[in-house]
Protein backbone atom coordinates (compact mmCIF):
# COMPACT_ATOMS: atom_id res chain seq x y z
CA UNK A 1 0.00 0.00 0.00
CA UNK A 2 1.55 3.77 -0.95
CA UNK A 3 0.09 6.74 -1.00
CA UNK A 4 -0.50 7.70 -4.83
CA UNK A 5 0.67 11.65 -4.66
CA UNK A 6 2.61 13.61 -7.02
CA UNK A 7 5.96 13.48 -6.36
CA UNK A 8 6.05 17.05 -5.11
CA UNK A 9 3.47 16.40 -2.69
CA UNK A 10 4.79 17.12 0.72
CA UNK A 11 4.76 15.05 4.15
CA UNK A 12 2.06 16.82 5.44
CA UNK A 13 -0.30 16.88 2.36
CA UNK A 14 0.08 12.74 2.33
CA UNK A 15 -0.75 12.60 5.95
CA UNK A 16 -3.72 14.92 5.28
CA UNK A 17 -4.51 11.97 2.26
CA UNK A 18 -4.36 9.33 4.82
CA UNK A 19 -6.52 10.82 7.07
CA UNK A 20 -9.07 11.57 4.37
CA UNK A 21 -8.65 8.02 2.71
CA UNK A 22 -8.49 5.79 5.51
CA UNK A 23 -11.26 6.61 7.47
CA UNK A 24 -11.33 2.94 9.09
CA UNK A 25 -8.23 3.93 10.74
CA UNK A 26 -8.72 6.87 12.19
CA UNK A 27 -9.18 6.75 16.54
CA UNK A 28 -10.90 9.84 18.19
CA UNK A 29 -9.24 10.76 21.68
CA UNK A 30 -11.63 13.37 22.87
CA UNK A 31 -9.99 13.90 26.23
CA UNK A 32 -6.92 15.28 24.10
CA UNK A 33 -8.39 18.16 22.75
CA UNK A 34 -10.14 16.24 20.02
CA UNK A 35 -6.68 14.89 18.51
CA UNK A 36 -7.19 11.82 15.86
CA UNK A 37 -4.69 9.42 15.10
CA UNK A 38 -4.15 6.30 13.17
CA UNK A 39 -1.70 3.48 13.72
CA UNK A 40 0.86 2.77 10.68
CA UNK A 41 2.58 -0.24 9.73
CA UNK A 42 5.93 0.16 7.76
CA UNK A 43 7.92 -2.36 6.17
CA UNK A 44 10.80 -0.10 5.00
CA UNK A 45 14.48 -1.08 5.67
CA UNK A 46 15.45 0.27 8.42
CA UNK A 47 12.41 1.34 9.73
CA UNK A 48 10.17 -1.80 9.99
CA UNK A 49 7.30 -1.71 12.26
CA UNK A 50 4.38 0.17 13.67
CA UNK A 51 4.18 3.69 13.93
CA UNK A 52 1.23 6.61 15.35
CA UNK A 53 0.50 9.31 13.46
CA UNK A 54 -1.76 12.08 15.47
CA UNK A 55 -3.46 14.88 13.77
CA UNK A 56 -2.94 17.00 16.88
CA UNK A 57 -4.34 20.39 14.97
CA UNK A 58 -5.38 20.95 11.65
CA UNK A 59 -1.87 22.80 11.07
CA UNK A 60 0.35 19.87 13.03
CA UNK A 61 1.09 16.39 12.60
CA UNK A 62 3.12 14.06 14.55
CA UNK A 63 4.82 11.02 14.17
CA UNK A 64 6.29 8.68 16.39
CA UNK A 65 7.32 5.03 16.99
CA UNK A 66 4.51 2.48 18.95
CA UNK A 67 6.93 1.80 21.64
CA UNK A 68 7.39 5.32 23.10
CA UNK A 69 10.65 4.58 24.59
CA UNK A 70 12.66 4.68 21.43
CA UNK A 71 12.61 8.31 21.62
CA UNK A 72 11.00 8.56 17.70
CA UNK A 73 8.98 11.32 17.58
CA UNK A 74 8.66 13.76 14.21
CA UNK A 75 6.75 17.03 14.01
CA UNK A 76 5.41 18.12 10.39
CA UNK A 77 4.23 20.99 9.26
CA UNK A 78 3.04 22.88 6.22
CA UNK A 79 5.78 23.89 4.33
CA UNK A 80 8.64 22.40 6.37
CA UNK A 81 10.94 20.00 5.50
CA UNK A 82 11.27 16.72 7.07
CA UNK A 83 14.11 14.12 7.22
CA UNK A 84 14.22 11.85 3.44
CA UNK A 85 13.50 8.58 6.15
CA UNK A 86 10.17 10.35 7.53
CA UNK A 87 8.88 11.36 4.28
CA UNK A 88 9.47 7.74 3.20
CA UNK A 89 7.67 6.16 6.55
CA UNK A 90 4.74 8.29 5.59
CA UNK A 91 4.32 7.62 2.28
CA UNK A 92 4.90 4.25 1.98
CA UNK A 93 3.61 2.86 5.02
CA UNK A 94 -0.12 1.07 5.84
CA UNK A 95 -2.88 2.05 8.15
CA UNK A 96 -4.07 -0.31 10.13
CA UNK A 97 -7.81 -0.25 11.16
CA UNK A 98 -8.68 1.15 14.45
CA UNK A 99 -8.37 -0.41 18.09
CA UNK A 100 -11.95 -1.90 18.42
CA UNK A 101 -13.13 -2.28 14.44
CA UNK A 102 -15.58 -5.30 14.00
CA UNK A 103 -15.12 -6.17 10.50
CA UNK A 104 -16.34 -8.70 8.73
CA UNK A 105 -15.63 -10.98 5.55
CA UNK A 106 -17.95 -11.56 3.13
CA UNK A 107 -18.68 -14.43 0.96
CA UNK A 108 -21.49 -14.52 -1.80
CA UNK A 109 -22.62 -11.37 0.80
CA UNK A 110 -22.70 -13.16 3.82
CA UNK A 111 -20.42 -12.71 6.61
CA UNK A 112 -18.46 -15.75 7.31
CA UNK A 113 -15.98 -14.91 9.66
CA UNK A 114 -15.30 -11.90 11.75
CA UNK A 115 -12.27 -9.68 12.54
CA UNK A 116 -11.68 -8.08 15.40
CA UNK A 117 -8.98 -5.58 15.78
CA UNK A 118 -6.78 -4.45 18.54
CA UNK A 119 -4.33 -1.90 18.27
CA UNK A 120 -4.76 0.48 21.17
CA UNK A 121 -1.61 2.55 21.31
CA UNK A 122 0.31 2.53 24.41
CA UNK A 123 -0.02 4.89 27.42
CA UNK A 124 3.01 6.89 28.50
CA UNK A 125 2.93 4.75 31.61
CA UNK A 126 2.94 2.55 29.74
CA UNK A 127 5.80 -0.39 30.44
CA UNK A 128 4.55 -2.66 27.34
CA UNK A 129 1.89 -3.20 25.26
CA UNK A 130 1.07 -5.63 22.76
CA UNK A 131 1.37 -5.02 19.53
CA UNK A 132 -1.33 -4.55 17.06
CA UNK A 133 -3.12 -7.22 15.76
CA UNK A 134 -6.33 -8.62 13.29
CA UNK A 135 -7.68 -11.55 15.07
CA UNK A 136 -9.77 -13.78 12.45
CA UNK A 137 -12.67 -15.13 13.63
CA UNK A 138 -14.45 -18.10 11.62
CA UNK A 139 -17.97 -18.80 12.05
CA UNK A 140 -18.31 -22.40 13.83
CA UNK A 141 -18.47 -25.14 11.11
CA UNK A 142 -17.22 -23.48 8.00
CA UNK A 143 -14.69 -24.99 6.55
CA UNK A 144 -11.19 -22.63 5.68
CA UNK A 145 -10.76 -23.11 2.02
CA UNK A 146 -14.28 -22.22 1.19
CA UNK A 147 -15.26 -19.41 3.90
CA UNK A 148 -12.26 -18.35 5.45
CA UNK A 149 -10.02 -15.07 3.77
CA UNK A 150 -6.93 -16.02 2.35
CA UNK A 151 -5.09 -14.20 4.85
CA UNK A 152 -6.76 -15.80 8.32
CA UNK A 153 -3.56 -16.51 9.79
CA UNK A 154 -1.54 -13.00 8.90
CA UNK A 155 -3.97 -10.16 8.49
CA UNK A 156 -1.70 -7.32 8.67
CA UNK A 157 1.29 -9.03 6.60
CA UNK A 158 -1.53 -8.63 3.44
CA UNK A 159 -0.85 -5.72 1.41
CA UNK A 160 -4.23 -5.71 -0.24
CA UNK A 161 -6.19 -5.20 3.05
CA UNK A 162 -7.26 -1.89 1.80
CA UNK A 163 -8.19 -3.27 -1.65
CA UNK A 164 -10.20 -5.80 -0.22
CA UNK A 165 -12.16 -3.00 1.68
CA UNK A 166 -12.30 -1.38 -1.85
CA UNK A 167 -14.11 -4.67 -3.06
CA UNK A 168 -16.53 -5.32 -0.52
CA UNK A 169 -15.31 -8.33 0.63
CA UNK A 170 -13.91 -6.71 4.18
CA UNK A 171 -16.69 -4.44 5.71
CA UNK A 172 -17.63 -2.12 8.67
CA UNK A 173 -20.37 -4.70 10.70
CA UNK A 174 -19.82 -2.39 13.44
CA UNK A 175 -23.07 -0.20 12.81
CA UNK A 176 -24.90 -3.23 12.07
CA UNK A 177 -24.37 -4.59 15.35
CA UNK A 178 -25.04 -1.16 17.00
CA UNK A 179 -28.24 -1.23 15.14
CA UNK A 180 -29.53 -4.56 16.45
CA UNK A 181 -28.48 -4.14 20.10
CA UNK A 182 -29.06 -7.35 22.46
CA UNK A 183 -28.07 -9.24 19.45
CA UNK A 184 -24.76 -10.09 20.17
CA UNK A 185 -22.54 -10.41 22.19
CA UNK A 186 -18.67 -10.95 23.17
CA UNK A 187 -17.88 -13.75 25.59
CA UNK A 188 -14.51 -13.80 26.99
CA UNK A 189 -12.68 -17.35 26.76
CA UNK A 190 -13.35 -18.90 30.13
CA UNK A 191 -9.17 -20.12 30.67
CA UNK A 192 -8.72 -16.05 30.62
CA UNK A 193 -5.84 -16.93 28.22
CA UNK A 194 -5.60 -13.17 27.09
CA UNK A 195 -8.39 -10.10 26.87
CA UNK A 196 -8.07 -11.06 23.23
CA UNK A 197 -9.47 -14.57 23.19
CA UNK A 198 -13.26 -15.58 23.20
CA UNK A 199 -16.19 -15.82 21.13
CA UNK A 200 -18.47 -13.88 19.31
CA UNK A 201 -22.29 -14.58 19.53
CA UNK A 202 -24.71 -13.51 17.07
CA UNK A 203 -28.38 -14.43 18.31
CA UNK A 204 -30.35 -14.18 14.82
CA UNK A 205 -29.47 -13.49 11.53
CA UNK A 206 -28.83 -9.56 10.64
CA UNK A 207 -29.30 -7.93 7.35
CA UNK A 208 -27.33 -5.07 5.91
CA UNK A 209 -28.42 -3.59 2.81
CA UNK A 210 -25.27 -5.62 0.99
CA UNK A 211 -24.68 -8.31 2.93
CA UNK A 212 -26.18 -10.08 6.05
CA UNK A 213 -24.59 -11.50 9.54
CA UNK A 214 -25.61 -15.13 10.05
CA UNK A 215 -26.90 -16.20 13.49
CA UNK A 216 -23.94 -18.48 14.76
CA UNK A 217 -20.64 -18.63 16.97
CA UNK A 218 -17.52 -17.24 15.93
CA UNK A 219 -14.08 -18.09 17.45
CA UNK A 220 -10.58 -18.04 16.98
CA UNK A 221 -9.65 -19.73 13.73
CA UNK A 222 -6.69 -21.38 15.24
CA UNK A 223 -9.61 -23.44 18.03
CA UNK A 224 -10.90 -24.27 14.20
CA UNK A 225 -8.12 -25.60 12.48
CA UNK A 226 -7.20 -27.90 15.71
CA UNK A 227 -11.02 -29.43 15.16
CA UNK A 228 -12.20 -27.70 18.80
CA UNK A 229 -16.08 -27.28 18.71
CA UNK A 230 -17.31 -24.21 20.17
CA UNK A 231 -20.23 -24.50 23.01
CA UNK A 232 -23.21 -23.94 21.80
CA UNK A 233 -24.49 -20.28 22.11
CA UNK A 234 -26.76 -20.61 25.02
CA UNK A 235 -24.03 -22.13 27.31
CA UNK A 236 -21.11 -19.42 25.94
CA UNK A 237 -24.50 -17.08 27.04
CA UNK A 238 -24.27 -18.39 30.75
CA UNK A 239 -20.50 -17.58 31.21
CA UNK A 240 -19.84 -14.38 33.30
CA UNK A 241 -18.77 -11.79 31.44
CA UNK A 242 -20.41 -11.52 28.48
CA UNK A 243 -21.15 -8.26 26.85
CA UNK A 244 -23.39 -6.79 24.72
CA UNK A 245 -20.83 -5.63 21.98
CA UNK A 246 -23.19 -2.61 20.55
CA UNK A 247 -22.43 -0.85 23.78
CA UNK A 248 -19.03 -1.41 23.22
CA UNK A 249 -18.59 -0.33 19.69
CA UNK A 250 -20.63 3.00 20.39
Amino acid sequence: MTIHAPSDTTSFEACLRLFERYRLAITMHPADGGSLSMVLLSRATGAAGYYVLTQARDDLFVIRSWDRYDGFSQEIRPGEPVPAPVRQLIAASMPVPHDGALLGWVTDSQVTAMLAVYCRPPEPWDTSASVPEIRVMPMAGTWELLHWPPFTASPLEDVRLWEYVEWGEIVDIGPLVIQNGGQVFWIPSPDRRSARHGYVVVMGNLPAEEFWLPAGVYTDHWTLREGIESPPAGQLLALPGAVDLADRLR
